[in-house]
């Protein structure tokens, strides 16, 4: 006869706890853990970050039977206010973050380079203290092929009754962010997040339908061999720009990564150092990329990672926007890293 054990509790040492633990942490409990407070401040942002992961589920699940429904993927035959062809699943995730909010009484308004003028929600503007800004779909081009996209977000506490509807508080500097953060939709969901107390990501576990925490306080290495650039453009930019790339091309141990996406590639950026760049053309100085809804929000998390976003001659969240939909160039990543690319640009070595 088999002997009983003397004893039916199984012991749980301390990576057992701290395993348990983790399991645990969903993304609204992190957040008022990170704010250590159960304030109403605190629990607005927790309440913010759980609508902001739900439209973020109801995205992702949406993408993984793209191929399988019709009408999804493909244009729309609409250009949006930024000149751009419209995808239809620009429209499909636009509408999911508006349907999320609507129903959160906190947010009044939303902003999204897919419309021209910010978005109310009357309902919630008595009591709606935030703004919500959002690129929807981030590497939309990867639609069709799928390939990793993105939603970028960044949220805002409105400032002042905004009684003429022009939103004209939002042009502020991106310092004036409170929370920003990126949903990467690829092999899994994960959605990154800061608050202004370093940077945090999540998992979607697909069995619970929760974002679950996968590494907290995250820090971008000081350097990496990583440079992201789309080399299409060499003859459109500046001889600062193509000059730091032919460095890179003549130096042994850099790495040339671009997807398409930039959340897919500033998150490979974040996990293993290096820098992205989208500079501005001879044409169009200003550059492509959306102050408010990409480069900001990036830069914000980019620094609270020990990183550093510029346009090459001053920091992103310095620049303050004269229009919603301004443009900026940027360069992001490895302090070190851009480091390097500003000294082409201000040096031309």
């Amino acid at each position: 006869m088999a002997k009983a054990p003397e004893s039916l509790e199984l012991p749980i040492d301390d990576h057992t706890d701290k395993s348990l633990d983790r399991d645990c942490t969903t993304l609204s409990r992190h957040v008022l853990q990170q704010l250590q407070s159960f304030s109403p401040d605190a629990q607005d942002l927790s309440a913010l970050m759980n609508r902001i992961a739900l439209a973020g589920k109801l995205i992702a699940r949406h993408l993984s039977r793209a191929g399988l429904m019709e009408g999804v993927l493909g244009f729309t035959g609409d250009v949006n206010v930024q000149g751009e062809s419209v995808k239809k699943m620009d429209v499909y995730a636009n509408d999911v973050f508006i349907s999320v909010f609507k129903q959160s009484g906190l947010v009044c308004r939303l902003a999204s380079e897919e419309m021209d003028d910010p978005y109310y929600i009357p309902e919630n503007c008595p009591i709606g203290r935030y703004t919500l800004l959002y690129d929807p779909i981030d590497g939309s081009s990867n639609t069709d092929t799928n390939l990793s996209l993105g939603s970028i977000f960044a949220i805002r506490q409105q400032e002042g009754d905004d009684a003429d509807g022009l939103a004209t508080d939002l042009l502020t500097n991106g310092r004036r962010q409170i929370a920003a953060g990126y949903i990467l939709y690829g092999p899994s969901t994960m959605l990154v997040y800061s608050i202004g107390r370093g940077v945090h990501s999540f998992t979607l576990d697909p069995s619970l339908g929760e974002f679950i925490l996968t590494e907290e306080n995250i820090r971008i290495p000081d350097n990496g061999s990583v440079y992201s650039v789309n080399e299409g453009n060499f003859w459109q930019w500046e001889e600062s720009i193509r000059e730091y790339v032919r460095y890179v091309h003549r130096t042994e141990g850099y790495s040339a990564r671009y997807s398409g996406a930039m959340v897919s590639d500033i998150h490979r950026i974040l996990v293993q150092g290096g820098v992205f760049l989208y500079p501005g053309t001879i044409q169009k100085p200003e550059g492509k990329l959306r102050l408010l809804y990409e480069s900001a929000p990036l830069a914000f998390l980019i620094e609270q990672a020990g990183g550093r976003a510029t346009t090459g001659l001053v920091d992103i969240l310095d620049v303050v926007p004269k229009k919603l939909h301004q443009r900026t160039p940027l360069i992001i990543g490895s302090k070190e890293s851009v480091a390097k690319v500003e000294s082409f640009i201000q040096n031309g070595h």
